[in-house]
């Protein structure tokens, strides 16, 4: 779950993203001041557009707000208040983790790419990595699916080339650190970083 609100750029709208689906699949449905955004096939609820969002609560940011308790209890009472009996339940783990690269092997249909299993702390995920200087035995930074990077690109489950991968490895430049090398090549963490804590930036 991610939360998106820029009165500047959108409007008076809060941008509530559940998942996504296909724009050819999605479907509105407006009760009040919310839109909810579901998927025609499933009926799933993909996310809501808040409208008019400042008469409900004061949203102090420009772009992706951070996700906590007290945010999701305000959507929650918005939505009541406009009539939705759905509530939203948010995992406010952080999505940008220390990982340790376990295994990395060449992928079976494209040269450039590895399959790594990276133990983020609380489980491996399978990661398509296509940085050359990747290598067993590293501590990264690991962008979780749900993660928001510095450009907007929300990390999605993906198939490249016919592996599955949950993640991406970052660079430096893709997290937009400051001094950021412009090489291609991820970001390899000193081995004072534990693995599995919230990188912050």
């Amino acid at each position: 779950m991610n939360v998106f609100y820029n009165r500047e750029g959108v409007g008076d709208v809060l941008l509530v993203s559940l998942k996504p689906i296909p724009q050819e699949q999605r479907a509105f449905e407006r009760k009040g001041d919310v839109v909810r955004i579901f998927d025609e096939k499933t009926g799933e609820t993909a996310g809501y557009n808040i409208f008019q969002a400042s008469a409900y609560h004061h949203f102090d940011g420009n772009g992706l707000l951070e996700l906590n308790e007290s945010l999701v209890s305000v959507i929650n009472d918005i939505l009541q208040k406009n009539g939705w009996n759905e509530t939203i339940k948010a995992d406010l783990s952080p999505k940008f983790v220390v990982g340790y690269v376990k295994e990395k092997k060449k992928h079976p249909n494209a040269d450039k790419l590895s399959v790594c299993q990276v133990d983020v702390g609380t489980e491996t995920l399978q990661i398509v990595c296509g940085a050359p200087n990747v290598e067993a035995g590293q501590k990264v930074v690991v962008a979780k699916i749900g993660a928001v990077m510095p450009s907007g690109l929300v990390i999605q489950e993906a198939e490249l080339r016919g592996v599955p991968s949950y993640g991406m490895i970052c660079s430096a430049r893709e997290l937009e650190l400051p001094n950021a090398p412009q090489e291609k090549g991820i970001l390899v963490l000193s081995d004072e970083y534990e693995v599995g804590q919230p990188f912050t930036w």
